[in-house]
């Protein structure tokens, strides 16, 4: 079944859904978006919003740009790869919640996270697992948080061609394996991540 907006419609109030992209890489931002719809989603952009994860690039691109002329405030924000190496991925994730929120033009009364623990907002919170194929509101945060994550790894990719960030956007994949070894990390790799300190140990070594 695809995500519908009878939570968000059950709530006397603005209701924000908010999801997060980029907790598994092994590099770059953890990247999180909160959207609220101040009408009703029409059937046609409904139609284009799934789990970011269910679509496929050019579907996310397209879901992206039709979002950005829809009738919704929406805010994303990030926390760097040097907040995740000193809070951990958890906590980093948090705060990037938090400043997506904080930076909505209107607070809302409700925040639907997806996943099962929410940061501290300055409204009342509600975990759904899996909220992102449920919810709209947090399908359409989800869209926006990784296809802005993605395109920001691919700038960083000019500048560090050789760990090849435009291909995996920062997951462990063999070439980024690869790549971490014989390079060693550059600053956009998250330290505490096991990979990531294997790699830098052998480069001190």
């Amino acid at each position: 079944m695809p995500p519908d907006f009878s939570v968000e419609a059950s709530h006397d109030g603005r209701v924000a859904g908010v999801d997060e992209a980029g907790r598994g890489p092994l590099a770059g931002p953890v990247l999180a978006a909160a959207v609220i719809f101040l009408t009703p989603p029409p059937a046609g952009l409904a139609a284009l919003l799934d789990d970011s994860k269910r679509l496929n690039a050019a579907q996310r691109d397209i879901a992206y740009a039709a979002l950005l002329t829809a009738d919704i405030c929406f805010a994303v924000a990030a926390a760097s790869s040097v907040e995740i190496g000193r809070l951990n991925i958890l906590v980093a994730t948090h705060l990037a919640m938090r400043r997506a929120v904080l930076r909505l033009r209107v607070i809302p009364g409700l925040a639907l996270i997806d996943g099962n623990r929410a940061p501290m907002l300055p409204c009342e919170t509600r975990c759904i697992i899996g909220g992102d194929a449920l919810c709209l509101s947090i399908a359409a945060a989800s869209i926006l948080a990784k296809v802005t994550r993605d395109r920001a790894m691919r700038r960083l990719d000019a500048r560090w061609p050789a760990y090849g960030f435009a291909r995996h956007v920062g997951y462990a994949t063999a070439m980024h394996r690869h790549a971490l070894i014989q390079h060693g990390p550059c600053p956009h790799h998250r330290r505490g991540f096991a990979p990531v300190e294997e790699a830098h140990g052998a480069r001190a070594a």
